[in-house]
């Protein structure tokens, strides 16, 4: 589409902002950020060595850590979380632990692995506190070559944030998810609330999935793009979806969301071809 944002500015490669000991680093103002207009929702993704430690000052952020690989113990507060993680994203629900804002934590993994730090701008200071896994909840949406599972940790309804929406979707080989295409860009009483939202992808055995967003508007957002594991894909605006598995491989993503608007809330519009939804 002419006049479209640059899909380059949202497809963000593994590895291309990743200081220090992030794999990923993803949100408001850090370096290396390829779309500056992004206000509201951060992601890093921290690689441990066996016995290594991380300090996270939150900031004005609220954030979850999510093992993707491993366990670690999170001081914070004055107390520790002990999570006990997953062998991998492809395994099952994780346990997680929720960082208030204005906080100084320490994470640390005696065995090593990768913890996704998913984080939003935020006003209220929530405690610190354990999600177990087992009160995860586990929705099997669509159905057929759309089927896919959404693990809904922190989603609207699910744990209490003050503005970070997070979930966690697993799509088997060959089928489509986040589909029908649908979006969340603006504020519309009782239909849909405006969000910023975040793909973190990894794929079974080093396969390649698919992604596309269209523009719900003149200049918006517009790309269609590979991604491989590690890779982040930002959605400011417009129609996302669908996101391919590769036909012999599980696709996992993260998502990441969280907007301006007065309530904490996931509430999207189909794309009008699809006006009936997930099916």
């Amino acid at each position: 589409m002419s006049g479209a944002r640059p899909g380059g500015k949202l497809h963000v490669a593994a590895g291309s902002t990743a200081p220090g000991p992030y794999l990923a680093d993803i949100g408001p103002g850090r370096a290396g950020m390829p779309y500056e207009d992004w206000r509201h929702t951060a992601l890093r993704v921290l690689g441990l060595r066996p016995g290594g430690s991380h300090h996270l000052a939150t900031g004005d952020h609220e954030w979850i850590v999510l093992p993707l690989a491993g366990a670690c113990s999170v001081l914070v507060d004055g107390r520790i979380i002990e999570l006990r993680g997953r062998e991998g994203v492809f395994a099952g629900v994780s346990d997680f632990g929720y960082l208030p804002r204005d906080a100084h934590a320490q994470i640390a993994s005696g065995a090593g692995g990768r913890f996704a730090l998913a984080g939003a701008k935020c006003e209220r200071r929530l405690p610190a506190r354990r999600g177990p896994a087992p009160e995860v909840p586990v929705e099997r949406r669509g159905s057929g070559t759309t089927a896919r599972e959404v693990r809904n940790f922190a989603a609207a309804d699910a744990f209490e944030c003050d503005r970070l929406i997070a979930v966690e979707v697993v799509t088997p080989g060959g089928n489509w998810s986040s589909y029908p295409p649908h979006k969340h860009d603006e504020e519309v009483a009782g239909q849909e609330t405006v969000l910023e939202e975040i793909y973190y992808y990894e794929i079974e055995d080093g396969g390649v999935g698919y992604q596309r967003i269209s523009p719900s508007r003149p200049g918006g957002a517009d790309l269609l793009t590979e991604v491989r594991t590690g890779d982040t894909v930002l959605v400011p605006d417009g129609w996302h979806g669908p996101s391919i598995a590769p036909p012999d491989k599980d696709m996992y993503y993260l998502n990441v969301m969280a907007g301006p608007g007065p309530d904490r809330a996931w509430q999207i519009r189909f794309h009008p071809d699809h006006p009936d939804g997930y099916r």
